[in-house]
């Protein structure tokens, strides 16, 4: 008798135990996608500022067709920037403004939730890391 008293309260430890640890989870997974557009957000942002050095530095924006390669040349970025999802940047001129996307996680246009497109024009403008 006093084996089966253990082996229900142990049982019923467990399925606490793993309730609690299944909530963790998807709380922690939220939380990371979360991040993940924050991330890219800012990096969209920094994208944008490095080309207002470069229009600061040469008097215009550079050739949206040869992508971030003249910002980098000038030194205002490293590389070609890269969303958190490992995507290349993307810019492009709209009434004379450059704008500055990243693709999602899919890396292609449209999208939904993580795949949704992010472009420095939204809504919720991007920021800079000071």
């Amino acid at each position: 008798m006093i084996e089966i008293v253990v082996l229900i309260t142990i049982t019923g430890v467990i399925t606490i135990t793993a309730m609690l640890m299944s909530a963790v989870g998807v709380y922690s997974l939220g939380t990371f996608r979360t991040s993940k557009v924050s991330a890219a957000r800012l990096d969209v942002g920094n994208a944008l500022a490095s080309l207002e050095v470069y229009r600061a530095t040469k008097g215009r924006y550079p050739n949206p067709a040869e992508g971030f390669a003249p910002v980098i040349k000038i030194r205002a970025l490293k590389s070609t920037p890269k969303d958190p999802w490992g995507n290349p940047l993307l810019w492009e001129l709209r009434e004379g403004e450059p704008v500055v996307l990243s693709l999602g996680a899919d890396g292609a246009k449209g999208g939904l939730d993580d795949n949704a497109d992010l472009s420095s024009a939204d809504a919720e403008a991007p920021t800079t890391v000071p």
